[in-house]
């Protein structure tokens, strides 16, 4: 395993973080008993991971309730782990700033924990990124010193959105929606770097399409179902295209993480993991790094093809 640095008070992370989500009770994926997800997470950390994302809405509060007892035995001050505010354990959504600490303390209390190394705003609306015009900073950094956290963030989407958060707030983490087919946050990675801000890359496989294994004819009846059959036709053909990029040498979704992994800005990447064989995939993918020349293709592939396509999560 490789290791990069995360935030200022926290060990150097994994590049190969272990996404949460899928550790949740009716996640919306896969459902793992309590034995394979504590199995799941042992593994990885026998494989030298030691970052865990997770939020409080991830199988409603389950996911965290699985992690802290998973980790209940490890040295706490190795592990890092990042959740969430914003999307409460309820399964409904509170941005207010009046709810962070309560939000807190519940992640707090089902991480079996003192404190989290990050906590992130999860997805929020534009409004509320400004630093100017929220309190939310506020509270947050009267959070750290009070050391319930070490540094706070957000998960975005865009390069906007990025852009705007870093400029008004004194944020250290960035959760950024980035894929070979989805590369507008990379944008902002230069800002990033230059204001030490960490990127953890979020649905580096684009929920499953770049491991290869849908096609158009794929059918999904979990929380991918909110794609059409067009939306579907469409992934299929830029999949194939990808895969011809790449070479036939080349795994597909090893090629997906280790895209993301070549930029320099990028500190960690989450896939999320259903059975420890895909676990061990993809941490295989630091093994084989992707060269300048086919990121500069696939960069390329993006802005002529893709790009335009505006194409849904």
């Amino acid at each position: 395993m490789k290791y990069k640095k995360y935030i200022k008070q926290s060990p150097p992370v994994s590049e190969i973080g272990f996404g949460c989500w899928q550790l949740g009770v009716n996640s919306g994926w896969k459902n793992l008993t309590d034995e394979e997800a504590t199995n799941m997470i042992n593994k990885s950390l026998d494989l030298g991971v030691n970052f865990f994302d997770t939020a409080p809405n991830y199988g409603h509060g389950t996911s965290e309730l699985r992690l802290g007892k998973a980790l209940k035995k490890t040295d706490r001050s190795k592990i890092v782990i990042n959740t969430k505010f914003g999307h409460t354990d309820s399964g409904k959504t509170n941005y207010s700033s009046k709810y962070i600490r309560e939000s807190l303390e519940g992640s707090l209390k089902r991480l079996q924990s003192d404190y989290v190394d990050s906590i992130i705003i999860h997805n929020p609306p534009s409004e509320y990124l400004d630093g100017n015009k929220n309190d939310h900073y506020e509270i947050l950094e009267k959070l750290m010193d009070e050391g319930k956290i070490k540094a706070y963030g957000a998960s975005l989407d865009t390069y906007s959105d990025m852009k705007l958060f870093m400029e008004t707030t004194r944020c250290e983490v960035i959760e950024a929606f980035f894929n070979i087919l989805h590369q507008d946050s990379a944008r902002a990675f230069n800002l990033a770097k230059e204001k030490e801000v960490a990127i953890i890359v979020k649905i580096p496989l684009d929920s499953g399409w770049l491991t290869g294994k849908y096609n158009e004819e794929s059918i999904f009846n979990d929380i991918r179902k909110r794609w059409t059959s067009n939306d579907i036709k469409t992934r299929a053909k830029l999949v194939n295209k990808v895969k011809n990029i790449i070479g036939e040498d080349m795994n597909l979704s090893h090629a997906a993480l280790s895209f993301c992994l070549a930029y320099d800005a990028v500190t960690t990447v989450i896939p999320g993991n259903i059975s420890i064989a895909q676990l061990e995939n993809n941490i295989d993918s630091i093994t084989k790094p992707m060269s300048k020349e086919l990121v500069k293709k696939i960069e390329k592939f993006y802005q002529d093809e893709v790009k335009e396509l505006k194409l849904p999560w």
